[in-house]
């Protein structure tokens, strides 16, 4: 069974007084799509910038094939093939997806640009700026650089974000597509519906650690998470794109 490509050990944060991380962790799995779940506000944003460099850890360590480090820095990681999606997007509002797509396309093997534009239904946007584009279609976009790139690691900042039921649906096909091909992937968000169907595994974030709950089935029937993470919901148990059963 194939370790960890990535691990995040023993993260501490604070901002001012008020203590976000205390003992949080998470990692990635090549081949797994990971969801990192938790309340708003809970500190799953803050885990991730602490992971690539873009915030710094009172104290922790990250652990990317096998190099540990307790300052991670954004531009090393990103070379040795880990890719970062912020919840606030990755266009420029200044380029169409064509620039953005063929940039990313100039460090990617030959015909991984247009299987992107394939994959991720690109072909209609390619002269678009994000400004002229659905919340759906930018983050369709922004997958296809990911998938143009081909990543080794992927984390994914709430993916799901303000999507509609169709737009979710694609955003998991090109996920499941990724970790198809070996990439170890950890998705945030709090569409808990979309993300325990997409997820292999879950982390639950609470009181500034992290649990590992295994599958999603085995999250589900996780006392403690039901209580006070999902409450009264009725949490769906089909696959996306699973289709109902005839009686």
């Amino acid at each position: 069974m194939t370790g960890p490509l990535l691990s995040v050990e023993a993260v501490a944060r604070s901002f001012g007084r008020r203590r976000i991380l205390g003992t949080a962790g998470m990692w990635a799995t090549p081949g797994k799509i990971t969801a990192l779940l938790g309340r708003n506000g809970i500190g799953k944003s803050t885990l991730l910038k602490i992971t690539i460099g873009q915030l710094r850890a009172e104290r922790g360590i990250v652990i990317y094939k096998d190099i540990r480090t307790a300052r991670p820095r954004h531009h090393l990681l990103a070379r040795r093939g880990l890719y970062y999606l912020p919840q606030e997007g990755a266009l420029s509002r200044w380029f169409s997806v064509r620039t953005h797509i063929e940039a990313v396309g100039r460090l990617a093997p030959e015909g991984a640009v247009n299987h992107a534009v394939k994959a991720c239904r690109l072909g209609e946007l390619l002269d678009r700026r994000a400004s002229n584009m659905s919340g759906g279609e930018r983050r369709r976009a922004e997958l296809g650089l990911v998938v143009a790139r081909q990543p080794d690691c992927l984390l994914a900042d709430e993916p799901f974000i303000d999507l509609a039921p169709t737009d979710c649906t694609l955003i998991s096909e090109i996920l499941r597509e990724l970790a198809q091909g070996g990439c170890a992937i950890v998705v945030t968000g709090h569409e808990v519906d979309v993300l325990l169907e997409v997820a292999d595994d879950v982390i639950w974030m609470t009181a500034g650690t992290t649990h590992a709950l295994g599958a999603p089935e085995e999250a589900r029937s996780h006392d403690q998470f039901r209580r006070e993470y999902l409450g009264g919901r009725m949490l769906g148990r089909r696959r996306v794109g699973q289709k109902d059963e005839k009686h």
